[in-house]
C-alpha cells in the first residue's frame, strides 16, 4: 500500500478530498491535513483515509507527520499563494527527492525542482474551454477509421510501464509512434525509456489499445505486466518423474504468488505416454496442460500459446534454456524467464540483483521492485566491484532509492570490493535477478575471473534466476 500525503485547505482541496472519498482504489493510504472545522463531512469514513488536524505551513507539524513514513507522493493544494509556497518549502527541507504535486492558481511561479509537478488550474480550465470552441479539431477522433485505433495514454506514477525501455515492451499489434514529455515531442526508438507523466501516442487495433490502456494504468504489483499476464511452464519429459513433479509444483507456487495470473504447461520431448496421463489427472484448477508430440513443431506450438494465452513469463529448467535453439528463440521473444535452481522458490527469502550498466539497471528496475513486492521478498542491490570504484554506480543507486520511496518498498544497498561471482556463490536462499540479453551464455571456469555480468549470470546453479529483457 502506497502512502500519499495531502497538505490542503480551501474549496479546491475540499473537492479533491471528496473525490478521494468516492474512489474505489484501496491500495493507497491517504494522510490529509484538515481541521475539524474544515473537514468535509460528506466524505465517508474509510480505513485508508486519515485526517490530521495540523497547519501545513508549520514546519514542525509537517515534520511530525512525515516522521517514520515513506510517502510515494505529496500534494500541496492550498488556497493562498504564500501558504502554498511555505508548505512546499517545509516539505523540501524535510525531504529533497520526494515527488510533489503543486496545485497553482498563480502566474510566474518558478521552482528549480525535477521532482516537482506544477498543475496550473487556469491552464486546465482554459484548455477544456478551448476544446469546446467551434472549428477546433478533435485530436485523433476523426482520424483514420475513427474507431479508437489512435489513442493518447498518460503514464501515471506507479505504472508498470514507467522506467521501461520501449524495446522491452512487447507490442506486435500496436506501436508507440510519439511521446510528449515536458512540452516536447519525441519520436521513440527501442532504447527510449518511458517516464511517469509521459503522454504516449499509440496506434493499433482499437480492442488491443483498450487493453493496453488498462495495463498502463494498472499499478505496480502486477508482474509479469507489461510483458503479458500469464505464466508458461515448458517441461522436458526426458527428465525423471521426480524432477517433472518438482518443476510443476514450483511453477504452481509461483503462479499463486503473482496476483491474477494463470499457469499454462507445454510438455515437450514425449517419451512416455503414461506420464502425460498422470499429469492430466492432477488438479486442473491450477493449470492447463498442452502436449507437443512433434519435436519439429515445438516453437510453432509455443507461438500459438503466446498469442492465445497472453504469456508474460516463461518457466523452465536451466539445461533446456541453454540449448542453442531454445535460448535464441526465447531471447528474441523479449519476455522474462524464470529458471529453476537447486533451491526451491518456497525457501527463498530475498531477491538479489548485481550491479550492471546504467541502461540495463534502469530497464530492470520496475520489474525488480514489482516481482519482489509480489512475492514479499527482501530486495538487495549488490555493487560488487573488484576495483572498489563505487562512484560510477552512484546514479544507479539513486535511481533505485527513488523507486524505493515511490513504491514504499525498502531496498538494501550492498557495496563490496570483491569478485562478483565468488561473492554470489556465498549467498543462500536468494533469487538472482539478471538481464536477459543476447550475450547471455553458459558458464566456463574462466568466467570466475570475469566481471562482466553476462559471463556469470548463468553460473550459480543453486540459485533460481529471473531473467528480465533489457533494451538492446
Amino acid at each position: 500500500m502506497k502512502n500519499v500525503l495531502i497538505l490542503a485547505n480551501g474549496e479546491m482541496a475540499e473537492h479533491f478530498v471528496r473525490w478521494i472519498g468516492k474512489s474505489r482504489i484501496d491500495t493507497n493510504k491517504y494522510y490529509i491535513t484538515c481541521s475539524d472545522k474544515e473537514r468535509d463531512l460528506s466524505v465517508p469514513v474509510a480505513d485508508n483515509i486519515n485526517f490530521i488536524d495540523a497547519d501545513p505551513t508549520s514546519y514542525m507539524r509537517v515534520q511530525t507527520i512525515m516522521k517514520d513514513k515513506n510517502f510515494a507522493s505529496i500534494f500541496v493544494v492550498m488556497n493562498e499563494e504564500k501558504e502554498a509556497e511555505y508548505t512546499y518549502k517545509n516539505v523540501r527541507m524535510i525531504t529533497e527527492k520526494s515527488f510533489i504535486v503543486f496545485v497553482s492558481k498563480w502566474e510566474n511561479l518558478e521552482f528549480d525542482d525535477e521532482n516537482l509537478s506544477i498543475i496550473n488550474v487556469n491552464d486546465i480550465v482554459a484548455s477544456n474551454l478551448y476544446e469546446k470552441l467551434p472549428n477546433v479539431p478533435s485530436i485523433a477522433k476523426n482520424i483514420g477509421l475513427g474507431q479508437g485505433e489512435i489513442m493518447e495514454i498518460l503514464i501515471p506514477f506507479g505504472s508498470s510501464f514507467a522506467y521501461r525501455h520501449v524495446g522491452t515492451i512487447s507490442h506486435r499489434k500496436w506501436k508507440i509512434v510519439a511521446i510528449y514529455r515536458k512540452e516536447k515531442q519525441l519520436f521513440p526508438n527501442s532504447a527510449t525509456m518511458l517516464l511517469p507523466n509521459d503522454r504516449l501516442i499509440v496506434i493499433g487495433n482499437s480492442m488491443v489499445l483498450e487493453e493496453v490502456y488498462k495495463r498502463v494504468n494498472r499499478r505496480q504489483g502486477v508482474f509479469p505486466e507489461p510483458f503479458g499476464k500469464n505464466l508458461y511452464l515448458i517441461v522436458n519429459l526426458e527428465q525423471s518423474r521426480e524432477k517433472i513433479y518438482e518443476q510443476i509444483e514450483e511453477a504452481v507456487f509461483l503462479s499463486k504468488q503473482l496476483p491474477n495470473t494463470k499457469l499454462y504447461i507445454r510438455l515437450i520431448n514425449v517419451t512416455d505416454l503414461d506420464i502425460i496421463k498422470e499429469l492430466r489427472e492432477l488438479n486442473s484448477e491450477d493449470f492447463e496442460i498442452f502436449v507437443s508430440y512433434n519435436i519439429y513443431s515445438i516453437f510453432q506450438d509455443i507461438d500459438f500459446d503466446i498469442s492465445q494465452f497472453d504469456i508474460g513469463l516463461f518457466v523452465l529448467e536451466r539445461s533446456q534454456f541453454l540449448k542453442s535453439s531454445f535460448k535464441k528463440y526465447l531471447t528474441a521473444l523479449s519476455r522474462p524467464i524464470y529458471i529453476f535452481g537447486e533451491k526451491s522458490l518456497s525457501d527463498i527469502t530475498k531477491t538479489l540483483i548485481l550491479m550492471g550498466s546504467e541502461v540495463e539497471m534502469e530497464s530492470l528496475s520496475t520489474s525488480v521492485f514489482d516481482f519482489s513486492e509480489s512475492l514479499n521478498l527482501e530486495l538487495s542491490l549488490c555493487d560488487y566491484n573488484p576495483e572498489g570504484d563505487f562512484e560510477e554506480s552512484r546514479k544507479i543507486v539513486e535511481h533505485y532509492e527513488t523507486l524505493s520511496r515511490l513504491n514504499s518498498f525498502k531496498i538494501s544497498i550492498e557495496k563490496k570490493r570483491v569478485n562478483p561471482i565468488r561473492e554470489l556463490l556465498k549467498h543462500e536462499a536468494v533469487l538472482h535477478i539478471a538481464p536477459l540479453s543476447k550475450e547471455i551464455k553458459s558458464f566456463s571456469l574462466l568466467d570466475i575471473f570475469s566481471t562482466k555480468l553476462s559471463s556469470y549470470s548463468m553460473s550459480i546453479k543453486k540459485h533460481p534466476q529471473l531473467l528480465i529483457p533489457v533494451a538492446s
